[in-house]
């Protein structure tokens, strides 16, 4: 058991009940959460509670970035002690579950460290050449199979970009794929969706060129729906292979996917509605790379400070639910076997999801997921909602002197689950492995022209890879959020009530 650190004591409310009582209370009328069962109470919901009106300005206040520094420093010594990372599936991961849940349960909270299986994947040769020549740095897709012994050799046969994507079998009518190693662009479907049809067309191995002129970092659904070797290239690479159609090209790569089990965390307050649930959540597992300090030591961080500083037994009306989830880099595991795991009556209890992942990047920007599409890039409005839970981190930055930008509510972060079953969503941002824009420096600061995360699944994100100012100006934003929407759903960004989600 890790040592905790005294500011629990300081988070806990003067008139919290002593945790024996609040268990009791707890017990009588509490949504047991668990990833695996999801089961609920038989008892009939809660009748409403006021809340205190005045909860979002004193969280604001009450929070801090040095106490999630704090937090901050405990992920770097595990890490530290289990060879520099904290991957989902290693001790790194186990001991960073307990040390958030034994927090947790010393503050008061009824906590759960849910279990889910998961797969684990490593990549030890990576190389691609086309007549000869060496394309720098591919990246095997995770959970890409691997090639046989020497590599696939091959010719290379570029999808027109303009008109096809490799998503339909048509998109291969009339190209000489049987046999080929295909090249296609990132977009319009997933790589998993991409490669299949691929196969089914009888291409040998495939190349995903990315859409920005960066490296394609990105995942294959399982190994379970994996049919060909899948490597990811730059954009402007993706362009250079284009000119070279019908070369002979050699793909090798040495993968492997195992499976593992892992857990998550969950806990709860001891007060509020358990049929209007507040869940925020954070991934806590970082890749084998590195420590993962910013990704997402940062939002587990936040939101361990968050929830001590709230305690677990504040004035709120509607129960605030928090998760730091495991096997995230892995694929996205732990939360979508907490959803998975959850009844019909327990996912509709769920009014919102807030998701924090990476909130200190040195080179931060201060995107708000965008609830309603105003932007019109990517993916669709999110589920009613959404907007309005937008709006309200927009406010709590505003607050901070901050001005927000938008940002695709893509399905890359943990919150997919939750809206792929229409639970509203939204979340903070600072930015990965994205170049920093001119126009973002000017409203921002920071360096334009280079990423926001520098360290982005490297071993250097450690503690000096958290920006302390971008985490405060975040951890704010959250927590008038969390704040503003456990005292009630209503109001000018109010969210759907229990009944009106029903009918949604």
């Amino acid at each position: 058991m890790i040592a905790i650190n005294p500011v629990v004591d300081v988070a806990r409310p003067r008139s919290a009940p002593s945790a024996t009582a609040a268990l009791a209370a707890f017990a009588a009328v509490l949504l047991l959460v668990s990833g695996c069962a999801g089961g609920v109470t038989t008892q009939p919901p809660l009748p409403p509670m006021p809340g205190d009106p005045d909860l979002p300005r004193r969280l604001v206040e009450t929070v801090t970035a040095d106490g999630a520094f704090t937090h901050l420093q405990a992920l770097q010594n595990i890490a530290a002690r289990n060879g520099g990372q904290r991957a989902s599936g290693s001790p790194g991961h186990e001991q960073s579950v307990d040390y958030v849940a034994d927090t947790l349960r010393r503050a008061g909270y009824v906590v759960e460290t849910p279990t889910f299986s998961f797969y684990t994947f490593t990549a030890e040769a990576q190389t691609l050449t086309v007549d000869g020549r060496t394309v720098p740095a591919p990246r095997a897709l995770r959970y890409s199979p691997p090639t046989p012994p020497g590599g696939i050799t091959a010719p290379l046969v570029a999808l027109p970009s303009d008109t096809a994507l490799g998503c339909e079998a048509g998109d291969y009518a009339g190209s000489p794929v049987s046999g080929a190693i295909v090249l296609v662009r990132l977009g319009s479907c997933t790589p998993t969706r991409k490669q299949q049809v691929a196969a089914e067309a009888g291409a040998v191995a495939m190349i995903v060129a990315n859409s920005e002129d960066i490296a394609l970092n990105t995942s294959l659904d399982s190994p379970v729906e994996a049919r060909i070797p899948v490597a990811g290239v730059s954009s402007r690479q993706g362009s250079s292979l284009e000119t070279r159609q019908e070369q002979s090209a050699n793909l090798t790569l040495v993968t492997r996917s195992e499976s593992r089990t892992s857990r998550s965390v969950v806990a709860q307050t001891v007060t509020g509605r358990p049929d209007e649930v507040i869940l925020s959540g954070a991934h806590l597992d970082s890749v084998p790379e590195g420590p993962g300090l910013n990704d997402d030591g940062s939002g587990s961080a936040a939101q361990l400070e968050l929830a001590l500083r709230l305690g677990a037994a504040p004035p709120v009306t509607n129960m605030i639910r928090f998760a730091w989830w495991g096997g995230h880099e892995a694929g996205l595991w732990g939360s979508s076997a907490y959803v998975q795991g959850l009844s019909f009556d327990a996912r509709r209890d769920i009014a919102a999801v807030l998701n924090t992942d990476m909130i200190g990047s040195l080179n931060a920007a201060y995107f708000v997921y965008d609830g309603d599409d105003s932007d019109g890039v990517g993916a669709p409005a999110g589920p009613p909602g959404s907007a309005a839970i937008e709006r309200t981190l927009e406010e709590g930055l505003t607050r901070s002197g901050v001005r927000a930008r938008g940002l695709d509510l893509e399905n890359r972060f943990d919150h997919a689950a939750f809206t792929a079953i229409g639970i509203p969503a939204g979340g903070l941002f600072t930015g990965a492995e994205g170049i920093k824009t001119p126009e973002e420096a000017a409203l921002w600061g920071g360096r334009a022209g280079e990423p926001y995360d520098p360290c982005y699944h490297e071993r250097c994100d450690g503690l000096t890879n958290v920006d302390r100012v971008a985490l405060a100006r975040m951890l704010d934003a959250l927590a008038w959020t969390i704040a503003t929407y456990g005292v009630g759903l209503g109001g000018p960004n109010g969210l759907p009530s229990r009944e009106q989600r029903a009918t949604l």
